[in-house]
């Protein structure tokens, strides 16, 4: 019998993906594990949400489990700002409580407080 997890269940419905859980939030400051850069979480994937084509481009060796969360950060680097899609895994916290200095920061948070960022009102759920 075939252990792996099914894609239907009962009556040949579809089941869900077991569920991963995100352990950093929207506005959570993180550094990457491998590479000298950090962010700020603005959105979060439960499991991977880009293409094939930026999946394959990750060399094998480091290339992470797609059934895991994935975050999209506003990054900073020493040279410059940009937007990063990084998988849990690659994530820890940033324990600086330095603020991130990326422009795009004040269109989506108000305020900086405790080493984490506050969503603007307008962007809340």
């Amino acid at each position: 019998m075939d252990t792996r997890a099914s894609l239907t269940g009962h009556a040949g419905l579809p089941t869900a993906p077991p569920i991963a859980h995100a352990r950093f939030a929207i506005g959570d400051v993180v550094r990457h594990r491998l590479f000298e850069f950090r962010g700020v979480i603005f959105d979060v994937d439960p499991v991977f949400a880009n293409s094939e084509e930026w999946y394959q481009a990750i060399p094998a060796d480091v290339r992470p489990s797609k059934d895991q969360p994935f975050y999209h950060l506003l990054a900073e680097n020493a040279e410059s700002s940009y937007v990063a899609y990084v998988s849990q895994q690659n994530l820890e916290p940033d324990e600086s409580e330095e603020p991130v200095d990326h422009p795009a920061i004040s269109g989506i948070f108000d305020g900086f407080h405790k080493g984490r960022y506050m969503l603007r009102r307008e962007h809340r759920h």
